[in-house]
């Protein structure tokens, strides 16, 4: 494949690397593990600054096509290439992708002490604040699902980031911090007092639970999410093969 990029074109540089990446994705070699080039001679051969290749690289990173570990390089994604139902994304880019208009009803950042469990699953001691994020979202009209996020001080979040945009995606392009492996528990509950009121539902009524448990390439532990959805607002689909 000839790596090269059309510098009059219109099109910026940054999606046209992007775009060549992607074909790059589909050839049989990059797919049976070879490592794509370096930034440095790939930089050099598409005539680009390495601040713009890794901008496309970037992005696809962050869709799970690619992986990048320090000192061994970039390649594929096997998992990706075999089967797109391992794939998840952030609560924005579901509700996106459904086509789904997305208010934020509240959103609240602190700095909190971990509880021992918290503290257990962050390999951390009690006496490190995390940041705790917490956000009530849903439709325009009626808010469906409660969010509270705790981030392990490893990722290097202050708190003042922009919460709005896409939470994966913020932690990718501002802190380098790459989310890979999602593990989740699912449940009912009765909606308690604080529950209630953050649905504008009655208390008692049922709500799916859903804990999530976020790891980056490392798998080291680096957010704790709970999320309350209203009964009727929230379908999880598994797909499976045999």
């Amino acid at each position: 494949m000839k790596y090269s990029l059309d510098h009059k074109s219109p099109v910026p540089l940054h999606i046209q690397a992007e775009e060549l990446l992607r074909n790059l994705i589909a050839e049989e070699e990059f797919q049976n593990g070879k490592l794509l080039p370096n930034e440095v001679e790939l930089a050099k051969m598409l005539a680009i600054s390495r601040t713009t290749l890794r901008h496309a690289i970037n992005k696809l990173v962050f869709e799970g096509l690619l992986i990048r570990k320090k000192r061994t390089g970039t390649k594929v994604n096997q998992a990706t290439v075999s089967s797109k139902s391992n794939n998840w994304l952030s609560f924005s880019q579901e509700m996106k992708l459904r086509g789904i208009t997305i208010k934020n009803f509240e959103l609240h950042v602190t700095w909190v002490y971990p509880d021992e469990m918290l503290a257990n699953f962050f390999e951390i001691k009690t006496d490190r604040k995390v940041l705790k994020m917490e956000r009530v979202r849903g439709k325009p009209n009626e808010p469906f699902v409660y969010f509270i996020s705790y981030f392990h001080p490893r990722i290097g979040l202050t708190g003042d980031e922009d919460f709005k945009r896409p939470l994966y995606e913020l932690l990718e392009m501002d802190h380098s911090t790459v989310a890979t492996l999602s593990k989740e528990e699912i449940s009912a509950h009765a909606a308690d007092d604080d529950i209630a009121a953050k649905l504008r539902i009655k208390n008692g009524e049922p709500v799916l639970f859903r804990k999530r448990f976020v790891f980056d390439q490392g798998e080291r532990p680096l957010e704790y999410n709970l999320g309350y959805y209203k009964a009727d607002s929230f379908v999880y689909t598994v797909e499976s093969r045999r």
